[in-house]
């Protein structure tokens, strides 16, 4: 199961980080993942005194976010990296690392989030595609967007044909690692908000213990 977020990025915050994406260097993106020959891209230098500000931007929406935390159960977010596409670059077929190599030690990666940062009619291919069973969805969002989906699923950038891709990506390791018990826990807790006020008092007094008791079981 994937999420979209709408406008998690406010204009103000897409207005500074189309700026930032200006003023920092970039690096080789294999800098991160030198093993993974599929991989072209460009991302922030994180030795740029410009980078820290770039992730305390997307963390602070992340966290303001009811829809990610909801959906993300987030117990750590990696530093989010902002990456660019030139064109020619692309990200081939693959599945997150299950574990990222933080300055604090090793985060496991749960759920991968991306952030759109520039305006999609700005460059030509680019997209986004996850693999769900025999299809593929692609994505090219609006700036500010997001799409967080589980890190196990398989996924690429495929290669920008002309103009430049800005987006910001980090990975989150949730409460819950298993993605079928999150997304069941997700779901339920979603049906609370939505029809939690119209259930008779005793039923949703049963749900909110089952929903509580699962979290108790699976959450780590």
């Amino acid at each position: 199961m994937f999420l979209e977020i709408e406008s998690l990025l406010t204009p103000a915050e897409v207005t500074r980080m189309q700026a930032l994406a200006r003023e920092l260097r970039f690096v080789d993106g294999r800098a991160t993942n030198p093993a993974n020959v599929t991989k072209n891209n460009l991302q922030a230098d994180q030795g740029d005194p410009k980078y820290q500000e770039s992730t305390q931007i997307v963390n602070a929406a992340l966290a303001r976010s009811r829809e990610f935390v909801d959906y993300a159960m987030p117990k750590r977010v990696a530093p989010p990296l902002l990456c660019r596409y030139e064109p020619g670059m692309k990200y081939g077929a693959h599945a997150d690392s299950a574990y990222i190599q933080l300055a604090g030690g090793r985060l496991r990666s749960d759920v991968s989030c991306t952030v759109f940062v520039n305006d999609p009619a700005s460059y030509d291919g680019g997209e986004l595609s996850l693999t769900l069973g025999t299809r593929t969805v692609t994505f090219k969002c609006a700036p500010g967007d997001a799409i967080a989906y589980p890190s196990t699923t398989l996924h690429e950038v495929v290669p920008v044909r002309s103009g430049q891709r800005l987006v910001s990506i980090t990975f989150v390791e949730s409460y819950i690692a298993d993605p079928h018990q999150r997304t069941t826990v997700y779901e339920l807790n979603e049906i609370a908000a939505l029809e939690g006020l119209s259930m008779k008092w005793e039923n949703r007094v049963r749900l909110d213990v089952v929903r509580q008791n699962l979290m108790r079981m699976w959450a780590k």
